[in-house]
């Protein structure tokens, strides 16, 4: 039996235009769209209907398993809280990042992680989740144990993507020491002396494993068909060594000149929703705001707000002359979608899954009314 529904009186943010008329679904696909009023169905009353938000770096699970020090969550309900706030921000496919090497920062280890992927996979089987799940290898490899940490996800083909990360001070994300102090000083509540020697551990643990843990994560994923980010480069010297280790993405590059380089390089230069919304970044870094202004910007990230996807898509739209609403909409859509590989979501046309949402703004607010996921209702 062919179960049909149909959206009326939308304001539809399509590929490269906002157009007002109605969508049809059928069977969980987006089967026609037609302008004006000629369509009967469920009355949308001008609200915005977008394509689903494709999220690629969220660091949200982690939360809910481990909401305090030595707390730990049912996994299984931990997911499935996760699922609901992704889902009810308008997220219809979520990639869940969970770490790979362990550093003083990680109150988990390995097997917590695998205990975590498994409910995932698990609450995916039994159709408990209202987003679609997939997997992001966060690899910390600076940290001895990064590959005994990915070994646990071995033939396992929920992970699409995998990020190389070095969170070492003095580099990257971190290049200037003040920052590094301010961050990790003050969340590990450290002495000047403790943090003095665990900087001093944190660079040689750098330098003796970061080279070779990348080349063989980086092998290792090209030959499973995961897709590779780089994470916080910040010169050119960085970039050159992710297109030389087949990365795909940019992960925050820290500043424009790297984004500058990712984006000549033909890689997808990704940044963090916060930051947008923000004005700037919590770690001094570039700002997203300005590489979109300088059409440097193609996909944005949740990372540790799952409502902040949507708010700074509608936010870049309104404010930010260089970028229209579908550019911005397409920012947390089709690029993250098409970057992993994705081809079958993230645009609003005939043949493309009916994961979608409808939207009304409320005071530079995006309120999100409805949420369907392969044309069904999940928030």
């Amino acid at each position: 039996m062919t179960a049909e529904t149909v959206l009326s009186n939308a304001r539809l943010v399509l590929a490269d235009e906002v157009v007002t008329g109605s969508l049809l679904i059928r069977d969980g696909l987006i089967a026609d769209i037609a302008s004006g009023s000629s369509r009967i169905g469920e009355d949308m009353q001008g609200d915005f209907v977008i394509p689903g938000l494709v999220e690629l770096h969220t660091d949200h699970l982690e939360g809910h398993y481990a909401p305090r020090p030595k707390v730990r969550w049912n996994p299984i309900a931990a997911v499935l809280a996760h699922d609901a706030q992704v889902a009810t921000a308008g997220i219809t496919t979520v990639f869940d990042a969970l770490r790979v090497g362990l550093d003083e920062d990680a109150d988990m280890t390995a097997v917590e992680m695998r205990k975590l992927a498994d409910a995932i996979e698990d609450s995916v089987r039994q159709d408990r989740v209202r987003a679609d799940h997939f997997i992001h290898l966060r690899c910390e490899v600076s940290a001895p144990d990064c590959l005994d940490g990915f070994g646990y996800f071995d033939g396992d083909d929920r992970v699409r993507l995998a990020s190389l990360m070095d969170h070492a001070p003095g580099q990257r994300q971190f290049a200037q020491l003040s920052a590094y102090a301010t961050y990790y000083q003050g969340k590990l509540k450290m002495s000047d002396e403790a943090f003095r020697v665990f900087c001093e551990r944190r660079i040689a643990e750098s330098e003796a494993n970061s080279p070779a843990n990348r080349a063989a994560i980086a092998a290792a994923c090209q030959a499973r068909g995961i897709v590779l980010a780089s994470h916080d480069d910040a010169t050119v010297a960085h970039v050159e060594e992710a297109v030389s280790q087949g990365i795909r993405v940019a992960e925050f590059p820290t500043t424009a000149e790297a984004a500058r380089a990712s984006r000549e390089a033909g890689l997808g230069v990704l940044m963090g929703a916060p930051n947008v919304m923000r004005g700037g970044s919590h770690s001094g870094n570039v700002s997203a705001r300005a590489l979109a202004e300088g059409g440097l910007l193609d996909i944005l990230s949740s990372d540790y707000i799952p409502f902040s996807l949507i708010q700074s898509a509608f936010f870049l739209g309104e404010v930010v002359d260089q970028v229209s609403l579908p550019q911005a909409v397409a920012m947390v859509s089709r690029n993250p979608a098409e970057a992993v590989g994705l081809t079958d979501r993230g645009v609003i046309e005939p043949g493309r899954r009916a994961d979608l949402v409808r939207v009304r703004v409320d005071d530079h607010v995006p309120v999100v009314r409805t949420v369907w996921r392969e044309g069904r209702r999940v928030a």
